[in-house]
């Protein structure tokens, strides 16, 4: 059997260009006389769609276009997945057989556990078997494939439509999982995923074939649309499975997210604050990368608290980019604010409020700057920060989407390492130079937070491992540290409440993966 895997990107509600998509796919795996062809789970549709998969009008565009997509399915059967409505009008993520232009069945899919689909998917009846050209076929949507079905005790090769959106490391235990079920049946196993971004979920694709032995035939591309056809009854020689940087695949994975962030809203422009530090000098770069330079403007707002270098590093950042800059001094307006609210202060002394007025006003010159010219803000606050508070609500907190939000500010170090691989884009002295919002003289984030090596381990085990702050202390880290670093992040959740989407690029996004009550006194 000669079958063809379509890893294709998606816009989700957009039934004409997915159905073109899909059938120019079909079309291509004709040519090359493929048994089969398979798609991704929910392709018709694209993913996550979330209430809308509630409307009955968004399920019957999805039927007609499948209706419109089997008219083309002459001579080649078609696994193409897309959600509907059930018997007891329930919706639910199905695959649908077509053959001879004729939709014979529909396989749902059983396990439904994600956040993304837990209140808008129903479940199914689970892995189902079909003939295909005289071959069983185990058809298995999502996460079934990880049930303990004996589908490969009935069958001669499993498929799997899938929906698996991107994290860090999620490639590698993605393809070990398929070793695995691959060699325990001894079946053959096909899995294809969608790529893209859509708002802030990404699916990486990584799509491939494995033979019973559990070594792969097929590995399709990584953050890219791509397409093969393999005979499975040919002498396919195993391939090695590339080694998976992590660093790489988070910058793939950021570019592909913006990219498809503006290309589906039809936003052209983007804006960021540029201060002449590390998080909004990376997420220039990244922009100036996937728009290109004449569609990213930077805008540079100076105090008496920013440093001369800080102005200098901001403009080379721009000349080593090629885009356009723009400086906005902030001085006269946040005077202006202090000499209206002196009032009322009285004599209260300098402190954390004259600092998030400095970070509001630059909030309000970027918003102004992109309503008056139909720009799109860049957030620029990581992970870290977000994590314990250490933004400003209103502030730098601004911003229609935030790309480097769920990467610890260490990785953000390695991301600017990374863009700088080939040449200096961004400049050596954000690089090295001591982390500070310059919001008051000579400061350092290290005044308040510990050293980021320091902070991110603790908050990765927080997050990522789900320990306390017990078994973090017994890992050997200060018990002072520890503390802190808890309260903080319990205190701050109301920030994060209020945050912009953010790309998810963890197994632990803030705001999606780890919710908690604002009225909290349990506390974490």
């Amino acid at each position: 059997m000669k079958i063809a895997l379509a890893q294709l990107n998606y816009t989700i509600g957009d039934f004409e260009a997915n159905k073109v998509k899909i059938i120019k796919a079909i079309n291509q795996a004709k040519s090359q006389k493929a048994d089969l062809v398979v798609f991704s789970e929910q392709a018709i549709s694209g993913a996550p769609a979330y209430d809308l998969l509630n409307k009955v009008s968004f399920l019957d565009l999805c039927e007609e276009a499948l209706v419109e997509i089997a008219s083309y399915c002459d001579g080649i059967s078609v696994l193409v997945g897309m959600p509907a409505q059930s018997t007891n009008n329930k919706t639910i993520s199905i695959a649908a057989l077509i053959e001879d232009r004729k939709i014979k069945r529909y396989i749902g899919k059983k396990t439904i556990d994600s956040r993304d689909e837990l209140c808008h998917f129903s479940p199914s009846q689970g892995c189902e078997y079909v003939k295909i050209r005289g071959v069983k076929v185990a058809v298995v949507v999502g996460k079934d494939i990880r049930s303990r079905q004996e589908y490969g005790d009935n069958a001669d090769l499993i498929v799997n439509l899938c929906n698996s959106h991107y994290s860090r490391g999620i490639i590698e235990r993605r393809y070990d999982l398929f070793r695995k079920i691959s060699y325990q049946t001894g079946k053959p196993v096909i899995f294809v995923n969608s790529i893209g971004g859509n708002t802030d979920v990404i699916y990486d694709g990584s799509s491939g074939v494995f033979n019973g032995q559990g070594e792969a035939l097929a590995l399709l591309k990584s953050f890219e649309e791509d397409f093969c056809v393999i005979d499975m009854a040919a002498d396919n020689q195993p391939l090695q499975i590339p080694y998976q940087d992590k660093t790489v695949n988070v910058y793939r994975a950021i570019k592909l997210g913006l990219g498809d962030f503006f290309r589906k809203n039809n936003f052209k422009t983007a804006c960021v604050a540029a201060s002449g530090g590390l998080d909004s000098s990376v997420v220039a770069a990244l922009a100036t990368e996937v728009l290109g330079p004449d569609h990213v403007k930077l805008l540079t707002m100076p105090s008496q608290f920013s440093p001369k270098h800080s102005i200098e590093d901001a403009y080379q950042l721009a000349q080593n980019l090629g885009v356009e800059c723009f400086s906005a001094p902030i001085n006269d307006t946040f005077m202006a604010m202090t000499r209206a609210l002196g009032p009322i202060f009285g004599e209260q002394p300098f402190d954390i409020t004259e600092e998030n007025i400095q970070a509001r006003i630059r909030a309000t010159f970027l918003m102004a700057l992109a309503d008056k010219f139909g720009y799109i803000p860049l957030n620029t606050c990581n992970k870290s920060t977000n994590a314990v508070g250490y933004v400003t609500l209103y502030g730098d907190s601004v911003g229609v989407i935030s790309i480097i939000g769920d990467l610890y500010k260490t990785e953000v170090f390695d991301l600017a390492r990374h863009i700088n691989r080939h040449r200096e884009i961004i400049p050596h002295n954000i690089i090295t130079k001591a982390p500070s919002a310059e919001l008051k003289p000579n400061q350092k984030d290290t005044d308040i937070l510990p050293p980021y090596d320091v902070l991110d381990a603790i908050l990765y085990r927080m997050f990522e491992e789900g320990q306390s702050r017990e078994e973090i202390i017994n890992a050997g880290f200060e018990a002072r540290d520890v503390y802190t670093t808890y309260d903080m992040v319990v205190r701050s959740e109301y920030k994060r409440d209020q945050s912009c989407p953010t790309l998810r690029l963890s197994t632990r996004t803030l705001g999606i993966d780890r919710t908690l009550p604002l009225t909290n006194r349990y506390g974490y």
